[in-house]
Parts: structure tokens; C-alpha cells; sequence
């Protein structure tokens, strides 16, 4: 591949990657929107997710078969694809939609240390410097919307699992098809999820579906789940997991301005707040400029 063309490929994968993340910012709107409690609507989900990933596999008469342990490590890592989605909508209903996304901006800085440990990799200095700029901005919303306190850690808990599962998958996108490791990732999330239901006793009068309901969960479970879900996965072939981080914390500011559009719930937010989104946003979008400008000074030196 030339260099002109790599780059071609590149600024394709970065442009599918961007409107992946317009379309996750979306899902906050839905969450909030939607009326059953958060693993319910997490069930409903990957239920219509990875059934619809089905029916496009049949209509295609794409094979499916992998390996046993591939199996069981896709079918695991949906246990943590599905964790992160029900404390992502937990956190929603325990705060707002922008509490939860900016939190959600953290995933930089849990990837830039697990992404090297688990790869065996030099941990970058810029990316350490990166997270601490986002762990400031964490500890001012920490300490002004303490009101928010466990939607807080819900959302940067989320914010773990989903770096973890996106370090998995930019291993595993490099052996198998995106939508393939979505199916099996997604089925895996549901298969662990009505576990948890069946012991639990979770499929119950909670679990009823309002008219409204029927509508948001189909838009959740396709457009926001198994296309963006396959995209998102698919861009790893050339992009880094810190890399896609990264433009997944453009997530807040979609989703934040949407929020606005059909909640004004930022007018439930404090000075501190802001001023930590501030911070958490500045610091993603400076990153790739300084990344450009360090990589600069050691080619001329």
C-alpha cells in the first residue's frame, strides 16, 4: 500500500469513527428517554442487537464459525461490554446525560495504562499526562456535584469496562471480521445478562415496555448498537485503542449538546462541572496536536 493510499485509509477509518461516536452520543438521549430500569433496557438491547446482526449474517449467508477459545474469550468479553452498558445507563438515571458522558471521557486515561500492560508496550509519557489532565477534571466535578456522587462512579466505572473491551477487540479485529466479534460479544452480553435476571428474578411486571418504549429500543438496538457497534470495532484494524479513546470522548460533546436540545439539563449543572469539562475536553482535543509536534522534533533530530 502506498503511502498516499494509507493515508487515504486512514482519514476513512477516522471518518467512520467520528460519526460511530455522533451516533453513541445519541444513545443518552435514548436512555434517558426510555422508562425501565437500566439492565432491563440493557437486555432489550443486545437482545435486538445481536438478533439483527443474526438476520444480516442469514440474508448474507456469512459464516460464523471461529474457534472454540475465541469463542469463549468473545462470549467473555460480553460479559464486560454488557456491564459497561448497564452502568453507563445507571449513571444516566443516577445523575444527567452530561454527568455520565464527561465521566465517560476517562476512558482516555484508563486505556493509556491498560492498553500498555496488556499489549507489553512502553507506557507513553504524553498519554500518562494526558489522563492526569482528565483525572483534575474528574476530581472538580468529583467535589461540585457531589449530588451525583454514585452516578459519578457508575460512569467511570463504565469507563473501565469499556476500555478493557476496546483493548480486547483491537487484538481480536486483527483475526476476525467486525461483525463477526460483535455478534459473539454482543450474544455474549445477553447470555450474561438474563443470567443475572434469572437469579434475580428480573423478568417481572418491571421489565413491561410502554408504548414510546418499543420505538427508542429499536433505534437503540440497530442503529445506535449493531451498526455503530461493527464500525466502531472495525476501525481498530489501522487505529490504536488509545487512539479511539480518544475521538470516543467526543462522545460528551455531542451528547451533552443534544442533551441540551431536548432536556436543558445543563442548566442543572454547577461552575465546577463546566469548568472540569473544560479541562477533560481541552485536554482531548490538544492531545493529537502535541502527539503531531513531539513526533516532529525527534524526525528533525
Amino acid at each position: 500500500m502506498t503511502l498516499e493510499n494509507s493515508q487515504t485509509s486512514l482519514n476513512k477509518n477516522l471518518l467512520i469513527l467520528h460519526f460511530t461516536v455522533f451516533i453513541w452520543g445519541f444513545t443518552g438521549i435514548l436512555g434517558a428517554l426510555i422508562s425501565i430500569s437500566a439492565v432491563s433496557l440493557v437486555w432489550y438491547r443486545v437482545l435486538i442487537a445481536s438478533g439483527s446482526l443474526f438476520l444480516y449474517f442469514k440474508i448474507n449467508k456469512t459464516a460464523l464459525k471461529i474457534s472454540g477459545s475465541t469463542f469463549f474469550k468473545l462470549v467473555f468479553t460480553g460479559a464486560l461490554v454488557g456491564g459497561h452498558w448497564i452502568l453507563f445507563f445507571a449513571s444516566i438515571k443516577l445523575s444527567t446525560v452530561p454527568v455520565t458522558l464527561v465521566c465517560l471521557s476517562s476512558i482516555t486515561l484508563f486505556t493509556a495504562i491498560f492498553e500498555p500492560l496488556i499489549n507489553k508496550k512502553k507506557i507513553s509519557k504524553l498519554e500518562i499526562l494526558a489522563g492526569a489532565f482528565i483525572i483534575a477534571g474528574i476530581i472538580l466535578i468529583f467535589k461540585f456535584e457531589t449530588k451525583y456522587t454514585k452516578g459519578i462512579i457508575a460512569g467511570l466505572v463504565s469507563a473501565v469496562f469499556a476500555s478493557l473491551f476496546s483493548i480486547i477487540n483491537s487484538r481480536q479485529v486483527k483475526k476476525y471480521e467486525a461483525p463477526v466479534i460483535a455478534f459473539y460479544e454482543l450474544s455474549g452480553a445477553f447470555v450474561w445478562i438474563t443470567i443475572y435476571l434469572l437469579f434475580t428474578s428480573g423478568f417481572n411486571q418491571s421489565m413491561a415496555l410502554k408504548g414510546a418504549d418499543i420505538g427508542y429500543l429499536f433505534i437503540l438496538g440497530t442503529i445506535c448498537t449493531s451498526l455503530a457497534y461493527v464500525a466502531g470495532v472495525s476501525v481498530m484494524r489501522e487505529l490504536s485503542a488509545f487512539r479511539v479513546a480518544l475521538i470516543t470522548n467526543l462522545e460528551p460533546v455531542y451528547g451533552i449538546i443534544m442533551s441540551f436540545v431536548f432536556f436543558k439539563d445543563t442548566n442543572k449543572m454547577s461552575l465546577g462541572f463546566w469548568v472540569g469539562a473544560v479541562i477533560i475536553l481541552s485536554t482531548i482535543f490538544l492531545f493529537p496536536v502535541a502527539q503531531k509536534q513531539i513526533a516532529r522534533r525527534k524526525n528533525r533530530s
